[in-house]
């Protein structure tokens, strides 16, 4: 996600398994909490019958098929209400055995047929909606993730839930699978909504209180954090840490992951204070329970508060302490160590200490060129992308260029990871924008939209934000009609998201009074910046130097209007920022610095 977030590692998708000893829940991982929750019902092993195969017409020449070959040619076979559980069976055993997902595939989908064939009419089949399960979880071990959506919405219709708790174990599934295979395409707003009808129907299964309901709270809470959704994400991990407060020990681990989660959540709101009380805590419940690896992850993130807190000591202090432990657990050139060169980078930097703020990022990208065996992609992408923005203070903008395209190279063909690639591209954008090469720039922005429209991110002030910018580099290529388009959904977003009084808001304001004021909209733009004007002086005050531009702005536009209607325009050049005074490069750097843009 960019922005706010670490680069994401996608939900797994298993192969179900059997669901009779399991009950209505999610099963997080400690080091991944977004796993697939999926469990579902074992067949019934098949009857003796099975085995035995009908008479093979050509027995006659002495050639014998295997019962197993015999069923599967024969698709009248397929009525046999035993053929179902023992291709099923068949499926997961060939891919236990690593024969291949694609002979697995064969085995399920004629599994689905035996079990649609065999269900009797009126009554939902629990083991067709299991079996389907398996076929959409191979899908996704493919790749095919679109083809396994269909699949997946077709099961979740199979379930009555007022039949009892198999009903919903399978219904509760279903909608959780659907969910994680929306969010491999990078469809988040989908996704959550999957979630959201999953969490429901657990909760009406086992009560509000639950902790395995908790669990699936989290679960849907880090969906909300990636669709940078945080007031949704704070409402349901408030609610887990009160039912883990319940049902838990005192600082156990359950609390602890709570909390990092809702330290990312206070720290993406701004809330400093609240998010460096949660990570305290965090680490006190790991120091308990002797998790040193996971004290080291925390004592970064509390680095990263103190950073912004401007507690520079502080933060030092714990980036060498994570960085002892890594370095002992891990070795020299893991890539937890890169992480903390690249967090001592970005703090001397701000410090003003130039010389070691590079030398950290050096030796961050020698660690990232020759990665320690099991070190993914995702995490060498992350920690590029955070260098370059290092770089970009640097004035560096090429080298930061080159930096984000080898992050895009190592994303773009990893499932999961759209919302990622946007926040990579719009960067990328950004320093396309300042070296002037503005074709590039438009084009590296329109992806970006694109990906962010699909993963239901348009409604996010992250969305406004790259609209904007977007609508510069279209400006600059003398596209007004496309800049004017862009700066209207940007205000609409913003408005929205931010409130009309914050900065970028108000920057988005006088990009579109600028705009219709060259589009020949003259009452337009006056309109707009009178608003502005009134913002200013109600309710931020007039010390800002933006005001006297606006209002000198303004009194030209009222001028020219009162004289004449066909004015000429004026210069984009001057009229496009309230900060024009500025070069493009620092506009454009201020705009997006204060978002951050770290993936």
């Amino acid at each position: 996600m960019p922005g706010l977030v670490s680069v994401k590692t996608p939900p797994r998708i298993s192969i179900p398994e059997d669901h009779n000893n399991h009950q209505i829940r999610t099963t997080p991982d400690s080091t991944n909490p977004k796993t697939t929750p999926p469990a579902q019902r074992r067949p019934p092993s098949p009857s003796p019958s099975s085995s035995r195969a009908k008479p093979s017409p050509d027995r006659s020449s002495g050639k014998k098929k295997s019962p197993e070959k015999q069923l599967l040619l024969d698709e009248s076979s397929l009525d046999n209400p035993d053929l179902g559980p023992f291709l099923l069976k068949l499926a997961r055993d060939t891919i236990a055995s690593g024969d291949g997902p694609s002979k697995a595939l064969d085995y399920a989908l004629r599994a689905s047929k035996s079990f649609e064939r065999c269900a009797v009419e009126g009554e939902p089949s629990l083991d067709l909606a299991m079996c389907l399960h398996v076929v959409a979880a191979i899908y996704c071990s493919l790749g095919r993730f679109e083809e396994a959506i269909p699949v997946l919405d077709r099961a979740i219709k199979v379930p009555e839930i007022s039949r009892g708790a198999d009903h919903a174990l399978a219904a509760f599934s279903g909608y959780m699978q659907l969910g994680d295979t929306h969010s491999m395409l990078g469809q988040l707003d989908r996704s959550i909504e999957c979630y959201k009808e999953g969490l429901k129907i657990q909760m009406e299964a086992l009560g509000d209180t639950d902790p395995r309901v908790a669990e699936t709270c989290r679960y849907l809470a880090e969906a909300h954090v990636q669709a940078m959704q945080f007031d949704e994400a704070d409402t349901l991990c408030k609610r887990t840490l009160e039912i883990h407060r319940v049902h838990s020990a005192p600082a156990s681990l359950e609390e602890a992951a709570d909390r990092r989660l809702m330290a990312l959540i206070c720290e993406a709101k701004g809330d400093y204070e609240s998010a460096l009380e949660h990570l305290v805590l965090a680490s006190m419940a790991m120091i308990a329970n002797g998790q040193d690896n996971e004290v080291a992850a925390i004592d970064l993130s509390i680095g990263n508060i103190y950073l912004s807190l401007s507690r520079f000591d502080e933060a030092v202090f714990s980036y060498q302490k994570a960085l002892t432990v890594f370095k002992a657990s891990k070795g020299d050139n893991h890539p937890a160590v890169a992480s903390v060169f690249v967090r001592l980078a970005d703090l001397y930097y701000k410090t003003g200490k130039l010389r070691e703020s590079r030398s950290y990022c050096e030796n961050a990208l020698r660690i990232y060129a020759k990665p320690v065996p099991g070190t993914t992609p995702e995490d060498i992408a992350s920690g590029m992308t955070e260098i370059s923005a290092i770089y970009e203070s640097f004035n560096e903008p090429e080298e930061a260029l080159k930096l984000l395209q080898k992050s895009m190279k190592l994303l773009e063909d990893k499932p999961g990871q759209q919302s990622t690639i946007a926040g990579v591209e719009a960067r990328m954008g950004v320093m396309f924008y300042m070296v002037g090469r503005y074709e590039e720039a438009r084009g590296a922005f329109e992806s970006a939209v694109a990906k962010l429209r699909a993963s239901g991110e348009r409604k996010s002030a992250f969305f406004g934000v790259v609209l904007n910018q977007m609508g510069l580099a279209c400006v600059q290529l003398f596209k007004i009609d496309e800049a004017a388009e862009l700066f209207e959904e940007a205000r609409e977003i913003l408005e929205q998201e931010c409130g009309p009084c914050h900065q970028d808001t108000l920057g988005v304001y006088s990009n579109l009074a600028a705009t219709y004021d060259a589009l020949g909209r003259v009452e337009d733009a006056i309109e707009i910046l009178e608003y502005v004007l009134k913002l200013r002086e109600e309710k931020l005050g007039t010390a800002n130097p933006d005001f006297d531009d606006e209002k000198k702005r303004l009194a030209e536009l009222l001028k020219e209007a009162g004289r004449s209607r066909n004015k000429k325009a004026k210069s984009l050049e001057n009229l496009i920022d309230p900060n024009s005074k500025r070069t493009k490069k620092e506009a454009s750097s201020k705009k997006w610095s204060a978002f951050g843009f770290r993936s």
